[in-house]
C-alpha cells in the first residue's frame, strides 16, 4: 500500500491508479499524510527548494507526528546532510558487501578466511 501511495500516478497501472484515487478520497487524513510525505522525499531528494522546517511543521500536523519528533531530535544532522556535498555511501557499500560475504559462510568466517574470500572476489 505504502509502493502505491508514494508512486507518481502516472506510473501506476490504470486499476492501482483508480484504487489509489478512491483510497485518498475516502480517507483525507491518509491523503493529508500522504502529501506531506512526498514533499519530504522531495526536499531530501534535493528535488525542491523547500525548507526541510517548513516540510516537517506540516507533517507535524498528520499521523506522521511520532516521526516528525524523532526526526527533529537530530535535524542538525538531516540538514546537514542536504547543505553539505559528502556522503558515505561508498563505505556503506563496502560494508553491505563484507557483510553479505561473511553471511554466506554460515559462522565460518573467522579473520583469515573472510579476508582471503574479500581479496579474492570478483
Amino acid at each position: 500500500m505504502a509502493r502505491l501511495l508514494m508512486a507518481k500516478a502516472a506510473t501506476l497501472p490504470d486499476a492501482d491508479r483508480d484504487f489509489v484515487t478512491r483510497v485518498l478520497e475516502e480517507m483525507p487524513a491518509l491523503s493529508a499524510t500522504t502529501a506531506a510525505a512526498k514533499r519530504l522525499v522531495c526536499v531530501l531528494r534535493r528535488q525542491s527548494d523547500e525548507a526541510l522546517s517548513d516540510v516537517l511543521d506540516v507533517m507535524a500536523g498528520t499521523s506522521l507526528t511520532g516521526f516528525v519528533a524523532e526526526l527533529r531530535k537530530d535535524v542538525a544532522a538531516v540538514q546537514a546532510s542536504l547543505d553539505l556535498p559528502w556522503t558515505t555511501s561508498p563505505v556503506e557499500r563496502q560494508i553491505n558487501r563484507l557483510k553479505m560475504i561473511k553471511r554466506t559462510m554460515y559462522g565460518r568466517a573467522g579473520f583469515h578466511l573472510l579476508r582471503t574470500r574479500v581479496l579474492h572476489a570478483a
